[in-house]
């Protein structure tokens, strides 16, 4: 399929698909949302809003620094009853078509990934998310498979979707 083809396809890629590379310690994960480009990056990059989505339903997020902005750094927890995770990152970049970040859980400070998140217009008000996770090894790439990362992927999109629906516009909240 080449890059226009999709285009004209009347379903959409509601469920995030995770490929592992076999060549590479990569992840892709690519789904569409009903959403401007620009949604999605605030989505990402407002800390209100990251916050309200990300992850497992069955954590909360509470955001420990947030400085969105090229050259920028972040920090949250995620909480579940007693238990915490904490992950930290910087942003490398944080453009109107894509956002490159450094990820980091604090459990694996070894494990730094490189994500690169692109924001392709598919016209109609939707957008295809592509993104790529780059580990230093399969080992960490393994590691992050392995730990649900899936089920916060999934979960995470379906909030992202519900708040999409309801609360973000290029503008602000309403």
């Amino acid at each position: 399929m080449t890059s226009t083809d999709h285009r004209n396809l009347t379903e959409h890629l509601t469920t995030a698909t995770i490929a592992a590379d076999p060549e590479v310690p990569l992840i892709r994960i690519t789904r569409d949302f009903h959403a401007t480009p620009a949604q999605l990056i605030r989505a990402h990059t407002d800390p209100e809003l990251y916050a309200q989505w990300v992850g497992p339903e069955s954590l909360s997020t509470r955001i420990d620094h947030w400085d969105a902005r090229t050259g920028g750094s972040w920090a949250f927890t995620n909480i579940r009853g007693d238990e915490r995770f904490s992950f930290h990152g910087s942003f490398h970049e944080i453009t109107e078509e894509r956002i490159v970040q450094t990820f980091t859980f604090d459990g694996w400070p070894e494990g730094v990934s490189l994500e690169t998140m692109r924001f392709e217009d598919l016209g109609d008000g939707w957008t295809r998310m592509h993104s790529q996770s780059l580990m230093d090894s399969f080992e960490g790439r393994n590691q992050m498979l392995d730990s649900g990362m899936d089920v916060g992927v999934h979960e995470g999109y379906a909030a992202l979707d519900a708040l999409l629906a309801t609360t973000v516009t290029t503008e602000g909240a309403r």
